[in-house]
């Protein structure tokens, strides 16, 4: 039998962290999809949505063995984050929509 090492452990974890991050980002070109379509920013915050969500990944969470409490905490801070993100992009949106019809006028 083969002991797996802390090496071979950090190896993993290292392996998992670039799919994590190649998933955020996928996950990010949608938010900021979203954040061009949301019309105000309480459309952005959505916090029924945000609920939804976080009761989904529970369940995912427990279907699949993953700590829930773990997942939630992960998604929370992840949803924060991505709401900043979509804040923004809503404003800027908001903004170059505003001075292209100005431009026009």
């Amino acid at each position: 039998m083969t002991r797996v090492g802390i090496e071979d452990v950090r190896t993993e974890i290292d392996a998992l962290d670039r799919q994590i991050v190649e998933l955020l980002c996928r996950r990010q070109h949608w938010v900021v999809e979203a954040g061009k379509l949301k019309s105000d920013p309480g459309a952005v915050r959505a916090p029924d949505r945000v609920e939804q969500v976080i009761s989904k990944v529970r369940a995912l969470a427990v279907e699949l063995g993953a700590a829930p409490d773990v997942v939630e905490r992960t998604y929370r801070a992840m949803i924060a984050a991505f709401i900043d993100l979509e804040l923004t992009i809503h404003e800027n949106h908001r903004d170059s929509a505003s001075a292209t019809q100005s431009n026009a006028v």
